[in-house]
């Protein structure tokens, strides 16, 4: 680190301590050229997740927009709010620990899908519905075919 006073780059680290929750480091410390002491703080610098729209247009991640679907696809089902942050959150977490900063639109909206499987059927072939494009009713039998096979144990 270069000294705030001489700013020379020769230092060495008097003490460390977890800052901020543990999100950050403190570090103290002395500068080797003029003997001052000064303070830094070390955090990890998260790559922003930019979402790839079908058109190739590239927005920065917003997680209100998964609750936002969510939540018309959900409207009027047992679907909690909580549910739908958590989804989102997952989703979210995921994202970040794949480490790649540019996210196809198609690889969310497959995430989505695949936990409101679990959550709600009926809120899955909503959003199934806006996100696949549905454009009539064999659209619609197709995915229920595909939902049941799926989510139904086999019957001997």
């Amino acid at each position: 680190m270069r000294c705030p006073r001489c700013a020379s780059v020769d230092d060495r680290v008097v003490d460390s301590r977890q800052a901020d929750d543990g999100s950050a480091i403190r570090r103290r410390r002395e500068c080797l050229t003029c003997g001052r002491r000064f303070t830094t703080f070390e955090r990890l610098e998260e790559v922003p997740l930019l979402v790839v729209k079908r058109s190739g247009q590239r927005v920065p991640f917003d997680r209100r927009k998964i609750v936002e679907g969510i939540a018309a696809a959900a409207k009027s089902r047992p679907v909690t709010s909580e549910q739908m942050e958590d989804i989102a959150a997952e989703i979210e977490e995921g994202l970040r620990l794949d480490g790649v900063g540019d996210v196809p639109s198609e690889q969310i909206g497959l995430r989505v899908l695949e936990r409101l499987r679990a959550v709600d059927p009926v809120a899955y072939m909503r959003f199934a519905s806006v996100y696949k494009g549905f454009e009539g009713v064999e659209d619609f039998e197709r995915e229920l075919v595909l939902l049941t096979k799926a989510t139904e144990p086999k019957r001997h």
